[in-house]
């Protein structure tokens, strides 16, 4: 049984939302794009569902933001804090900002609408170690975090999902991400082996786990056939209750491994394409999670560089190849 099945979910349809982080308000590849702005776009753009952002890009009285979200016919799905996990004592020097954020999700639940209650997305802290930060995307085993850190990186995660889950309730799903600690299959791996399922797990994200594998999709294989995001879901599929979209360009992540360029410079290179342009296997992906019952959101996650246009128009390019995926 899945991460999402034993969440008691009903069986509902996929439905798809979209992330401020592709109005550039995470990352800091583009211009902030002022909140109302970003909310109205991604409405007219098709989408049903967001995130928060960073605390503070969006309204922080939830009655406020719940009247803004409802005027739209949004629904808020999750908020995304990211945190040197490797560092001890680092729960106690955060733990009022942590608190901030899960508060403000508890308050913003629409389960009736959602589904269920917004995720707490924890992730370690992109671009917090030059060599990590340097070498994403091709990453090696001699990488990996010394077993004594990796044991603080474990016990700071699961400390934070506890005194979430304590506070507010709400359920803490861990971001893999590119330019962080746990990166790699083997570092995902190694990461839901030493944690407690239910008590935090994985939101699995098809771009950065492409270009985390380190390894290509062939550039040569049709776009949107590659196999390792498929096969990195089903092989986490257990601990798997929320999917992020994100697509990866196999020949632009083939020359920045043998550049050398590091991850803000494979950003900007265009690595994490707009959906249907890289070697993501979406109909793979969404035909796997339609088998599995599937009964969560998938929420689109962009860096629009220069040359793909506004976000918006990026926002609506995303969402018709998911329509025409039957989504």
């Amino acid at each position: 049984m899945s991460a999402q099945q034993t969440l008691g979910l009903g069986a509902t349809a996929i439905r798809v939302a979209n992330a401020p982080c592709s109005w550039g308000t995470i990352e800091g590849f583009g211009e902030t794009v002022p909140w109302n702005v970003m909310l109205d776009e991604l409405t007219e753009a098709g989408y049903v569902g967001t995130e928060l952002g960073d605390l503070g890009y969006m309204p922080t009285d939830p009655e406020v933001l719940r009247a803004e979200l409802d005027r739209r016919g949004l629904v808020m799905l999750g908020g995304f804090e990211g945190v040197p996990l490797r560092r001890p004592g680092v729960v106690a020097e955060r733990r009022e900002r942590l608190l901030a954020v899960a508060r403000h999700l508890a308050a913003l639940s629409d389960v009736a609408r959602a589904g269920r209650a917004p995720y707490f997305i924890l992730a370690d802290e992109t671009r917090g170690d030059p060599l990590r930060t340097a070498k994403a995307g091709r990453i090696s085993a001699e990488d990996a975090l010394p077993a004594e850190e990796f044991a603080v990186f474990v016990r700071n995660a699961q400390e934070i999902a506890r005194m979430v889950q304590g506070e507010t309730g709400l359920r803490t799903l861990f971001h893999h991400h590119c330019a962080a600690f746990v990166e790699t299959p083997d570092e995902i791996a190694r990461f839901l082996d030493a944690t407690e399922p239910g008590l935090i797990d994985l939101v699995f994200d098809t771009g950065h786990y492409t270009y985390g594998c380190g390894v290509p999709d062939e550039p040569s294989d049709p776009p949107g056939r590659g196999r390792l995001a498929l096969e990195g879901l089903k092989r986490f599929w257990d601990r798997v209750p929320y999917v992020h979209l994100k697509d990866c360009h196999p020949g632009v992540a083939a020359r920045c491994r043998a550049e050398g360029l590091d991850y803000a410079q494979a950003i900007a290179a265009g690595v994490f394409c707009e959906l249907g342009r890289g070697s993501v296997d979406l109909e793979g992906i969404v035909g796997f999670l339609r088998e599995q019952g599937y009964s969560d959101w998938v929420t689109v996650e962009q860096d629009v560089i220069p040359g793909m246009g506004t976000p918006k128009e990026s926002a609506a390019r995303n969402r018709e190849v998911l329509r025409r995926l039957g989504l």
